[in-house]
C-alpha cells in the first residue's frame, strides 16, 4: 500500500481549487491524514486508485452504492461499510446513507454516499479546532474511527424521540375522536419505524465486527466500540419498543373505526325495525278493499284516520322505549 506523505498542514477540498479536480477534503496532523469524499464518483475513484492501492472489490462495494453492512480486514488496511439513517427533507422521510470507511496505518478514508450531518460536523470540528484535531488525530487513525461511528450512532437517537413523540400524540388524537384523519398519519410512522429497522438490522452484525476487530484497533480502545455497540443495541430496542407501540395504536384504531361502524348500524336497525310494523299497517290500510267493520279507506269517516295514526304511533313509543330498555338506542 502506497503510504500518503505525512503533512501537519489543514487541506481544503481540491474541487475549490479547481474545479475540474475530484472533490477531496483532507485534514493532516500528527502523522494521520484524514480524506472525506462526498458522493464519490468516476474522478474520485481515479484518484483514489492514484494515491492508494486497495482490492478492485472494495472499489465495486465503495461504487455499487447497494452494500449491506460489513468489516472487511486486509493486510494492509481495514475496510468497513455502515449505514446510517438519515432523515430527507425533501421527501420527508427516512432513507439509508451508507457510509464507506477505509482505515490504514496513518490514514482514514471517509466516503459517504449522501449527506452524512453527523460526519460533516466532525469533519468541519476538526478542521477549525486545532486542539481537538491533535487530540483525536494523536490517538491514531482507531480512536478517530470509532468518533466517527460514535457520533453517527448518536445521532440517531433524537430521530427515535421525534418518532416517540410522534406516537404519543397519536394515541392521544385517537381518543379525540380523530381515527379517521390519523390513519394516514399511523401509516406514515409505521413506514418510518420500517425503514429504520431495515437500517439497524444489518448494522447490528458489523458493529459486532467492529468490537472484535484487533487490526488497527488497540486494546484500550475495545471498551468504546463495545459502548458503540451497546448504543446500536439500545436504538434496536427502541425500534422493538415501538414496533409494539405502533401495532397497537393501528389496532386500537381500527377497533374504534369498527365500534362507531357498529353504532350506526345499529341505530339504522332499530329504524328499520321501528318503521317496519309502520309501514306494514300503512300498507294494509292504503289498499282498495273493505276494511275490517264493513268501511274503506274511500267512505270511512276520519275517524278512522285517526285511529290508525293513533295506532301507528302507540307503537312507535312502545318499540322505542323497548329498545331504550334493552339498551339498543
Amino acid at each position: 500500500l502506497r503510504r500518503p506523505r505525512d503533512t501537519s498542514i489543514t487541506a481544503v477540498s481540491t474541487a475549490e481549487i479547481d474545479p475540474g479536480k475530484p472533490r477531496v477534503e483532507e485534514i493532516s496532523a500528527g502523522g494521520l491524514r484524514w480524506v472525506n469524499i462526498e458522493h464519490p464518483g468516476a474522478a474520485e475513484r481515479a484518484w483514489l486508485e492514484e494515491h492508494f492501492d486497495f482490492h478492485d472489490l472494495d472499489y465495486e462495494d465503495v461504487f455499487s452504492r447497494n452494500q449491506r453492512p460489513k468489516v472487511d480486514t486486509y493486510d494492509d488496511y481495514l475496510f468497513v461499510v455502515l449505514h446510517f439513517p438519515v432523515f430527507d427533507k425533501t421527501v420527508g422521510r427516512l432513507n439509508a446513507a451508507e457510509l464507506d470507511v477505509f482505515v490504514g496505518p496513518d490514514f482514514l478514508i471517509t466516503l459517504p454516499n449522501s449527506e452524512l450531518p453527523p460526519l460533516e460536523y466532525l469533519f468541519e470540528r476538526v478542521r477549525s479546532r486545532e486542539a481537538l484535531r491533535d487530540d483525536i488525530f494523536s490517538k491514531g487513525p482507531g480512536y478517530l474511527l470509532y468518533r466517527i461511528v460514535d457520533d453517527c450512532v448518536d445521532a440517531s437517537f433524537p430521530m427515535l424521540r421525534k418518532i416517540g413523540n410522534k406516537l404519543e400524540r397519536l394515541e392521544d388524537a385517537i381518543f379525540e375522536g380523530d381515527s379517521e384523519k390519523i390513519v394516514r398519519d399511523i401509516s406514515d410512522a409505521k413506514q418510518e419505524i420500517i425503514t429504520f429497522r431495515k437500517v439497524v438490522r444489518p448494522q447490528r452484525a458489523a458493529l459486532a465486527d467492529l468490537e472484535r476487530t484487533k487490526r488497527y484497533i488497540p486494546e484500550d480502545l475495545e471498551i468504546y466500540f463495545d459502548d458503540i455497540n451497546d448504543a446500536g443495541e439500545r436504538v434496536w430496542d427502541m425500534l422493538e419498543n415501538y414496533k409494539e407501540v405502533i401495532v397497537a395504536l393501528e389496532e386500537t384504531n381500527e377497533s374504534i373505526l369498527s365500534h362507531r361502524v357498529n353504532d350506526i348500524l345499529r341505530v339504522l336497525t332499530a329504524i328499520s325495525v321501528i318503521v317496519l310494523p309502520l309501514t306494514l299497517i300503512a300498507s294494509i290500510f292504503g289498499m282498495n278493499v273493505g276494511l275490517p267493520g264493513g268501511g274503506d279507506p274511500e267512505t270511512g269517516s276520519d275517524i278512522h284516520f285517526w285511529v290508525v295514526v293513533g295506532i301507528m304511533l302507540a307503537i312507535l313509543l312502545a318499540m322505542v322505549g323497548y329498545f331504550r330498555k334493552r339498551r339498543w338506542l
